[in-house]
């Protein structure tokens, strides 16, 4: 399992006020790109995007894990429930490149060059895969129970 670097997650933190000024922006635009790919896009329930519940769920959780990387255990309910829902709407891991090929550039698009550098999504990029890492661990116990 990968973990984030005590650098990467000094500046994941760091960013956190970033997120929370336009983490609905970056998750709006992550979005957008992640549903080019049609089959990506069935998995996810039209209403709550249509809404824009998703992007602010999405948003919340981001910024969540960005305040509390250093302290994972404060996430544990709230992993368990995003959990639970990939499970239900069939996330597998190999669904979490996508997701990160959508995402870094949308935070770059939101917050400009300026802000997002090649060091700060390098940063977010270790910060994303140590969680999907252990999203996926936990994905693929609960699919293991469930058979």
């Amino acid at each position: 399992m990968r973990t984030a670097s005590e650098h990467a997650r000094r500046i994941v933190k760091a960013t956190a006020p970033v997120i929370e000024r336009h983490g609905l922006a970056i998750t709006t635009a992550m979005y957008k790109r992640l549903f080019v790919n049609a089959n990506v896009h069935e998995m996810f329930d039209a209403a709550a995007q249509e809404s824009g519940e998703q992007p602010r769920r999405l948003a919340n959780a981001i910024l969540a894990y960005a305040k509390n990387i250093d302290q994972l255990e404060n996430l544990g309910p709230a992993v368990g429930k995003m959990v639970r829902r990939h499970v239900e709407c069939g996330v597998r891991a190999e669904h979490y490149p996508y997701v990160a090929e959508a995402l870094l550039p949308a935070i770059r698009d939101v917050v400009g060059a300026e802000v997002a550098t090649d060091e700060v999504l390098a940063a977010w990029g270790e910060a994303y895969w140590m969680l999907a890492d252990i999203l996926i661990a936990a994905e693929a116990e609960a699919y293991a129970e469930a058979a």
